[in-house]
This record gives C-alpha cells, sequence and structure tokens, in this order.
C-alpha cells in the first residue's frame, strides 16, 4: 500500500546528488584573480597569449593556483587564479608590462577579478557557483547620458547620402546636397527645379519633411525630421546602444551585467564584482562604430611617412597604412546580419545582409566603383582601424559577400565584428558610484542570517508539532533548498537581495504544504483509519489542495516575471522555481521518506504525527468499524456499532474491542446501525 518502486527511489536519489554537487560550488568562495583580455576588436587571444602568459609567471617566480583559457567568441579571456590579494597586484603589473608593449596604445587588458575557488572536479561537472549581484558582491553603478543630437546627426548624415543619390538616379541635378544643423539642405537655381526635387523626396526619404525657401543663389529644398521621425530615430538609437553594449561589455568577465535604459535617453549599467573601476569606465568608453568606405584606387596603401592626399584619411590595417575616403557608405547600425561561409569557389567568405535603406546605399555606390576597393573600418576611443579591403566586383545590393579571408577562422572573427554594430549616438557618463565589496558583504550575511533563523525557526515548531512526521517534512524542506540552490547555480542566475527574501518565501510556502499532508493524515486518523489507510489518503487528498494553492501562486509569479524589471524580476524567478521544487520536495520526496520509515511494518498501529484528538468516550475499534462503514457509503447517523464476533456472538465494539479490532484488520467487519429503540437491518460487511 506505501511502498515506492525501486525507480522513484533512484529518482529521489539521483535529485539528491545532483542537488549536492552544483551547491557545493556555493560554499567555496572566491579567490582574488588577475583576468587578461582583448584590448582590440581585432586583437585576439590564442594559445600564443596563454604560453606569454604563463611564461611571465614563470619568469618572475609566481606560482598560480589556476590558469584558464575560456575561448569563447563573445567572452574570450585568460584567468589566472591566485592565493592572495598582494600576489594578485603584483601579477596585474607584471602582465600589462610583458603583454603591453607601447603603453598608450595597449594590446590587452590586464584587470583585477574574482574567480570561483571550487575544485577542479567540480569545475569539470560545469557546477559553478551562483553569480551575486552588485549589492550583494560590490561593484560599480554608471549611469550613461546618450547624445541624441549626434543621432540625429548621424541619421541626417545618412539620409542626406541617400538623396544626393536618389536625385543624381533621376536625373535631377542640384547645386549641392548638405546637413546643415538639423536639416539636409538641397540648393537649386530655380524654383521649378525645386519644386520637382522636393516632391520626389517626399517619396523617396519619407522620414523627413520637405519644404522649399529662398536661398543665396536661388531656391533650397529643406528636410526636417517631424516630432514623430525624431522620437523614432532616437528611441532606436537608444536600443542599439543598449545591445552594443550588451555585446561589448564582456571583457572584464563580468557576470551577468544590468544594462538597461532609464528615461528617454539615459542607460544605466551595472557591473557587480568589477574591483577596477578605472578599467571598466575603460570598457564603457571603447564600444566601437562600424563604417564601410572606399578606398583610394590609386594608392590604396601607403607608407608611414608618406603624406596623405587630400579628401583621404588614413588608417592602420596591421602593420599597413591604408587610405580612405571621407564619404560613409554605410554604418553598422545598417547591417541586419553577418556569417561565416563559403563562396562558389569554396573560399571562405563573410555574408552580409543590409537594410533597405543601406542596400540603396551600396548598391549606388557599388554600380559605379566596380574594380575599385572597398573597406570597412572601426572606430575605438577615436581611432580607426581597418578590419578588411575588398574589391567590389560587381554591383552591390542589400546581400552580398566579402571573400578573401586567409581562414575560415578569419572570416567568423569578421563576421563576429560586423554583428557586433556600432553605437548609433555617443554617450558620456554623468554618475557613478561604486559599492564596496564590504557592504556587499555585510548584505550576504544579514540576508543568509534570515534565511538560517528562519529554516531553524521552522524546524523546531515542525519537529514539536509533529513529532517524526515533523522530521521528515524537514527533511523534505531540506531538499527543496538543496534543488533551489542548485537550480540557480545551474541556470547561472543572480542573486540578489530580493533573490534572498524569495528563497525565505519559498521556504515558508513548501512547508505549508507538508503541514497540509501532517494534518489531513491526523484528520483520517481521527476518523478511525488505520495508520497505513491514513498515509495513503492523507497524500492523496491534500494534493489537490497543495496543487490549487501553488499554481495560484505561481500564476503571480508569472505576472512578476512578465511584466516586472530589475530586482523585481529577480524575486519572481527564484520565487517561480522555488514553487517548483516544493510541489516536489513536500509530495514526491517526503511520500518516499514516509513509505521508507512505516511502509515495510504491517501490523501497523500508530503514528509518530503528534496528539491525534478524538472525541470524549470514543473508542479505537469502534471507531475503526465506523470509518470502514463509511468507507462504504453509509452516511447514515450512527447510535450504535454491533460488531459480530469470530464465535457468533454480537457486541458493542465498546465492549469487545479486541473482537472489533481483529475483524477491522480483515477488512470484513460485521456493522449494525440502530436508529431509536429498533434495529434496522444487518448485513454482513454493509450498513445502512
Amino acid at each position: 500500500m506505501n511502498r515506492y518502486p525501486l525507480w522513484k527511489y533512484v529518482v529521489m536519489l539521483v535529485a539528491l546528488v545532483i542537488g549536492l554537487v552544483y551547491t557545493l560550488p556555493n560554499f567555496f568562495g572566491e579567490a582574488p584573480a588577475v583576468q587578461v583580455s582583448s584590448g582590440k576588436a581585432t586583437v585576439k587571444l590564442d594559445s600564443t597569449t596563454l604560453a606569454n602568459v604563463e611564461s611571465a609567471l614563470v619568469a618572475n617566480n609566481v606560482k598560480a593556483d589556476e590558469v584558464t583559457f575560456d575561448n569563447s567568441q563573445l567572452n574570450a579571456n585568460i584567468r589566472v587564479r591566485l592565493t592572495d590579494t598582494d600576489t594578485q597586484l603584483r601579477v596585474k603589473d607584471l602582465l600589462s608590462k610583458s603583454l603591453n608593449s607601447d603603453p598608450s596604445d595597449p594590446q590587452y587588458i590586464v584587470a583585477l577579478n574574482l574567480q570561483s575557488a571550487s575544485p577542479r572536479w567540480l569545475t569539470a561537472l560545469h557546477a559553478m557557483p551562483m553569480y551575486l549581484g552588485l549589492d550583494l558582491r560590490g561593484g560599480v553603478h554608471f549611469l550613461l547620458q546618450v547624445d541624441m543630437a549626434g543621432a540625429l546627426n548621424k541619421k541626417l548624415d545618412s539620409d542626406a547620402a541617400y538623396a544626393r543619390t536618389y536625385l543624381r538616379d533621376r536625373n535631377i541635378r542640384d547645386g549641392g546636397v548638405n546637413r546643415v544643423g538639423q536639416s539636409v539642405v538641397v540648393n537649386f537655381s530655380d524654383q521649378a527645379a525645386a519644386d520637382n526635387a522636393r516632391q520626389l523626396l517626399t517619396t523617396g526619404v519619407s522620414e523627413l519633411q520637405w519644404s522649399t525657401r529662398p536661398g543665396s543663389d536661388g531656391v533650397q529644398v529643406v528636410g526636417t525630421f517631424s516630432a514623430v521621425a525624431q522620437k523614432t530615430v532616437e528611441d532606436a538609437a537608444l536600443k542599439q546602444n543598449i545591445t552594443t553594449l550588451h555585446n561589448r561589455v564582456n571583457e572584464l568577465g563580468v557576470a551577468e551585467p544590468v544594462i538597461q535604459q532609464q528615461g528617454s535617453d539615459r542607460i544605466v549599467v551595472e557591473l557587480p564584482g568589477v574591483q577596477d573601476t578605472a578599467k571598466a569606465k575603460d570598457i564603457i568608453g571603447r564600444t566601437a562604430t562600424l563604417e564601410a568606405r572606399l578606398a583610394d584606387p590609386v594608392n590604396t596603401y601607403i607608407g608611414p611617412n608618406d603624406a596623405v592626399p587630400p579628401g583621404d584619411e588614413a588608417f592602420k590595417q596591421g602593420d599597413r597604412t591604408v587610405l580612405l575616403r571621407k564619404q560613409v557608405i554605410f554604418t553598422g547600425d545598417r547591417i541586419i546580419d553577418a556569417s561565416a561561409g563559403f563562396d562558389e569557389h569554396q573560399r571562405p567568405s563573410v555574408n552580409i545582409r543590409l537594410d533597405s535603406a543601406g542596400g540603396r546605399a551600396v548598391s549606388a555606390v557599388s554600380r559605379d566603383n566596380i574594380g575599385k576597393p572597398m573597406a570597412m573600418v572601426l572606430f575605438e576611443k577615436g581611432k580607426g582601424e581597418v578590419l578588411t579591403v575588398a574589391t567590389i566586383q560587381s554591383e552591390l545590393g542589400d546581400h552580398f559577400q566579402i571573400t578573401g579571408q586567409p581562414t575560415p577562422q578569419a572570416a567568423t572573427d569578421l563576421a563576429l565584428l560586423l554583428r557586433a554594430g556600432s553605437l548609433a549616438a555617443p554617450m558620456d557618463i554623468i554618475e557613478e558610484h561604486t559599492v564596496g565589496p564590504s557592504l556587499g558583504a555585510d548584505n550576504i550575511k544579514k540576508g543568509f542570517d534570515s534565511v538560517q533563523y528562519g529554516f531553524a525557526a521552522i524546524a523546531i515548531f515542525t519537529i514539536a508539532y509533529y513529532l517524526l512526521f515533523g522530521l521528515f517534512s524537514m527533511l523534505a524542506l531540506s531538499v527543496n533548498l538543496l534543488s533551489l540552490v542548485a537550480i540557480l547555480s545551474l541556470l547561472q542566475a543572480t542573486l540578489t537581495l530580493p533573490g534572498i527574501a524569495a528563497i525565505a518565501l519559498a521556504l515558508g510556502m513548501a512547508i505549508d504544504a507538508n503541514v497540509l499532508i501532517n494534518e489531513r493524515i491526523r484528520e483520517e486518523l481521527r476518523n478511525g483509519a488505520p495508520p497505513q489507510t491514513a498515509i495513503q489518503e492523507g497524500f492523496k487528498h491534500a494534493w489537490a489542495t497543495i496543487l490549487d494553492s501553488n499554481v495560484t501562486t505561481l500564476i503571480a509569479g508569472l505576472a512578476l516575471l512578465a511584466f516586472g524589471s530589475g530586482s523585481v524580476r529577480g524575486f519572481a524567478v527564484v520565487h517561480c522555481i522555488g514553487i517548483l521544487t516544493s510541489m516536489f520536495s513536500a509530495v514526491f520526496f517526503s511520500r518516499g521518506l514516509v513509505n521508507l520509515w512505516y511502509g515495510g511494518k504491517k501490523k501497523l498501529k500508530t503514528l509518530a504525527i503528534g496528539q491525534v484528538w478524538r472525541p470524549a468516550g470514543s473508542d479505537a475499534e469502534a471507531a475503526a468499524a465506523a470509518y470502514l462503514a463509511a468507507q462504504r457509503g453509509d452516511e447514515s447517523p450512527v447510535d450504535e456499532i454491533i460488531v459480530k464476533t469470530a464465535k457468533g456472538k454480537t457486541k458493542t465494539a465498546a465492549a469487545a474491542p479486541r473482537a472489533a479490532q481483529a475483524q477491522a484488520r480483515t477488512g470484513k467487519p460485521t456493522v449494525r446501525r440502530r436508529s431509536g429503540p429498533g434495529v434496522d437491518q444487518q448485513k454482513p460487511g454493509q450498513s445502512r
């Protein structure tokens, strides 16, 4: 009746082992470390860099606890785990000097960091500790102001270039298309040409409102943003900057950085666990912009000391200097997708897809420059570096290929840089503050104290009130807490103070399910059910109530998850996971413990579940007989219960307790119900 099959006990054991393994890393804490990452988008970490780091450590007699190389595309880094902070500072200085020959133009970023102190066998199982939020771990908080005027100017420059091409394709001669302030101005010599151009531009460049006005040498057609179009451009610029920051702010190994919009033109960036604020500012400041330009078709490459012709700009591509035209064909915000692949000759290539405006711009330029070189240049910290130079083979559109990459890996790296996009507008840091590690440690202590004291209080009350079943409940609650922490660690979730509050709430809600089960078992015992039957019926009938209460609470948690943000969303994640783990532990695991302890006892008479109250004058055997009669469907009032003994005599249950008990065990008592002075009917095993 109350026995689990073997596979259920296996599930319990596997869940317990997984919970222990993936919870363990959270108890080892963190060790000081030094992280090496790329200082430029074109500089890649590889095995040679790792060898240089290890050689520098050996040359300076530094023994590292561990040196790891994470070769992921978006967050490639080398981490050196050390024993103390003094060695950490020393290693940071020596690696900075050994890896960066020119301090004014560093190729690698060497920053202080913290790393999990878990043993290697746990790391090999991908068992990692939970990330800690800014309020627990300490770190740096930035508030960035987006230059919306710069975003509008950038958009107007793109529209001016397109308007120039659009009019030229329709044989409309103009006196020049230029951006003047927050408008695009097209000069014409007569009113008729200006009116014709205004009608065409109203259709071709519809995001601007076009009008005519007198000019110094004729008539001007002026395009300006409407209020709706300006708001659209500003929103798009803000979203693009947020996306670009997400792609770029990985070099410090920050766990779950918070990057979100605040107001109409500000972005909040929180980097938990960052010790080096200056390096964090450097990372924020070096987000890049991408541009496509034509290269000088005559002197594409020049020497380092050669003069730069008028109309050109010089940029570096490795050790070479490239001459590029000043006109921008399209910018990184026009790139929808970039992926590595192979051309028809099985050569490595990069497949680029642009939006409609970018496709029109590159089509117009490439049509007139077939056989000439075009370059992609990446701007970081005001310095441009050429990523690739390729010859235009035919007229391009919104889909085209860049070939000539030496290896498939080089094509993949270039596609990654192109996909990363660009900042649609420059940003300035207007607010900065640091949460110290000591304040974070104090928050952690208070938060975990609240969970520990709450757990202890629940344990004392539950065990005192429900005795052995209270102990079973607390073991199930411990498994619930273990499973919750293990799942959060597996998901690499970020734990904050609201998350700790959600854990404390999950404990209270989980024990509520065990209270329902225990009270239902008590109720079955009060009604006269045998202990084994009481256990079975108690879990069976309590399940519906537990399911209803948890589902309604889960709906509320999902609503917080869907509509909340920041700390509210973090609370909701832990809350929802805690509900699911509590249903597993309170019903499945708790039932397994009870079955393991009581399931093999055939002649079980009592349960250690605390005081079971019965009405005064009641008898255990009479109550058992009444319970079995009720199980057979008779709900009529009971005045007296008559039990037929083995010798054929009839006695009341109170007068024949042993006979009643014996027949109750067989499951076939003879029950007679009396109502008033007479006896209605008597039928073996049934009453009415």
